[in-house]
């Protein structure tokens, strides 16, 4: 299942609630961005049970955009080798 969700080298953004995810869906989605709200994985932790998913050519775009809009994900991960890699782990002080 993991291989029909989300692709070698793409990147899922994870939050910590429903609430931070669909804003920041909406958000990408404005910009015109090839994002995709998908279930979470199950071999990754998601407070929310959702995570956005984006190619590696969105990488810079899509969190540059999440850092000016205070919507940074719990944490941002990249699927390499069958394996979720977490690359960054964010904190916030206002969740």
């Amino acid at each position: 299942m993991t291989q029909q969700m989300v692709s070698e080298g793409q990147y899922l953004a994870v939050f910590n609630s429903t609430h931070r995810v669909l804003k920041a869906e909406e958000l990408l989605k404005q910009k015109g961005l090839p994002i995709m709200l998908i279930p979470a994985p199950r071999a990754i932790q998601a407070d929310c049970g959702l995570a956005i998913r984006f190619n590696k050519e969105q990488h810079a775009t899509v969190m540059n955009i999440l850092t000016t809009a205070q919507l940074l994900p719990a944490f941002l991960c990249q699927l390499q080798n069958n394996l979720f890699i977490t690359l960054e782990e964010y904190t916030h002080e206002n969740d």
